[in-house]
């Protein structure tokens, strides 16, 4: 079995312990020392109240009876924290007294005199239910396809593969370059289940969906106050990852400003909170992606060249599906098997016509555009075959080889603006000029659709 404990080992969790005994007090911060937690301390309750606030523990030691206050008192004034774990000590344990505790909010109740040992199980114990609460979180925030593999045995993609499950046995940053629709998060999802965090949480940030302050604190987090409508304290998905993996999707459109707050993430994997003053400290693998050219980028400063060079350790470039015509068989038959169980039908195949259809297809919008165009056949075709006409392309099938011959050749840019503005037109008429539509026809956001018609001047 893989262990984990090395990913860990720069994340410390703080501990608190609360006590009027001095002699407990340095018992259990030798102890806990050794075992490498951050420690702090206090003695009375008004104390122990204001640390908590200032340090933010994961493990709250607790003394059930302090010179100013009760402990039981304490625990009910943070019991709402889904961030810290109590655990209750006492020389006065009886067991309505323990039973009252759990009760309140306490995860354990440990007597005194109590085994140092017994007491390290106790913390372990409460820590990694801290850790599966953040990896259900992550699942819960985070809106995803069901994991698919990497489908495809075509040459360039199965290099590919070889070099991403070479470079998941590393803690290396990787860049994936793509167009939109190439499966770049399919393989950051395959990275990570191929390495050692694979237990540990896969979230995503989209970085086109947010407004820049949302996006701020999508990724930090923020103290209660920081803004308006900060109404409790928010962890952001670096810190729900610890230990995972970070998947920064879009990371071309992020705005300079955050850029520079990210590079600095990336150079000495700390943070701090939007409004909050404490440095926090993560272990997490970063995978970036984007359809952009980041060298025009960085040359039209829209793009850091420092964080591109500190994203760009090792660069994965997925080809379009026009360039990979030999996987789409297997492709429209696992989209196939795939809507037919979640549309409920009964299972269907493709016609050999159907099939030459799709395989001489230039799919400016690449594998999700195929796998749209099969649910929309699942959907709305009666019998058990698709025939080609049940599969409307956005323009009729052709020698992509032979077209790219007759057309005049372009700058490399100025052609992909002109074949962006020319798609997205398409989409638009045939959608007659709904947004809505025509992103869901493209397979993108309605607002990255918009942003691309300001940018483009599409009217």
């Amino acid at each position: 079995m893989r262990r984990f404990d090395s990913l860990m080992a720069t994340y410390q969790e703080k501990i608190l312990v609360v006590d009027d005994d001095p002699d407990i007090r340095d018992l259990l911060c030798d102890r806990l020392h050794y075992l490498g937690y951050q420690i702090d301390t206090a003695c009375r309750g008004d104390e122990a109240l204001k640390k908590i606030g200032e340090i933010r523990p994961a493990i709250l030691l607790l003394d059930l009876q302090l010179p100013d206050m009760d402990g039981m008192e304490i625990l009910k004034r943070v019991k709402d924290d889904p961030d810290l774990s109590v655990i209750m000590i006492t020389a006065f344990a009886t067991l309505e007294k323990a039973v009252e505790a759990v009760r309140a909010g306490a995860v354990d109740f440990v007597p005194k005199p109590f085994s140092p040992d017994h007491l390290e199980v106790v913390i372990k114990k409460a820590l990694d239910a801290q850790a599966l609460r953040r990896t259900h979180l992550a699942l819960r925030e985070e809106v995803h396809q069901p994991y698919r593999d990497i489908l495809g045995e075509s040459q360039n993609l199965t290099q590919l593969k070889k070099m991403a499950q070479r470079v998941a046995a590393t803690d290396s940053t990787v860049l994936l370059l793509g167009e939109n629709g190439t499966g770049k998060e399919v393989f950051a999802r395959s990275i990570h289940r191929w390495s050692l965090r694979e237990s540990q949480p896969f979230v995503v940030v989209n970085c086109v969906a947010l407004r820049e302050e949302l996006l701020e604190s999508e990724l930090f987090g923020h103290e209660k106050g920081a803004f308006t409508g900060a109404y409790q304290m928010r962890r952001g998905k670096l810190e729900i990852a610890n230990g995972g993996t970070v998947f920064l999707d879009e990371i071309g459109d992020m705005k300079p400003d955050l850029q520079a707050k990210l590079l600095r993430f990336l150079q000495e994997r700390e943070f701090e909170r939007i409004g909050g003053n404490q440095t926090l400290s993560v272990n997490v693998r970063i995978i970036a992606a984007t359809n952009c050219n980041l060298h025009q980028a960085m040359q039209a400063n829209q793009f850091r060249e420092d964080l591109f060079f500190r994203l760009n350790v090792v660069t994965l470039s997925l080809p379009p599906l026009r360039e990979r015509q030999e996987d789409i068989p297997s492709l429209a038959a696992f989209f196939l098997a795939q809507s037919c169980r979640e549309q409920r039908r009964a299972p269907m195949t493709l016609s050999k016509e159907a099939m030459t259809h799709l395989t001489q297809y230039h799919w400016p919008g690449n594998i999700r555009e195929l796998k749209n165009l099969i649910e929309r056949a699942v959907v709305l075709v009666t019998g058990g075959e698709i025939v080609p006409d049940d599969l409307p392309l956005l323009s009729a099938p052709r020698d992509h080889q032979k077209a790219e011959a007759e057309e005049a050749i372009q700058p490399y840019h100025t052609a992909i603006l002109a074949y962006q503005k020319r798609l997205i037109a398409q989409a638009l008429s045939k959608s007659e000029g709904s947004q809505a539509k025509a992103a869901s026809m493209l397979g993108l956001q309605r607002t990255y659709l918009a942003r691309l018609i300001k940018q483009l001047g599409i009217v």
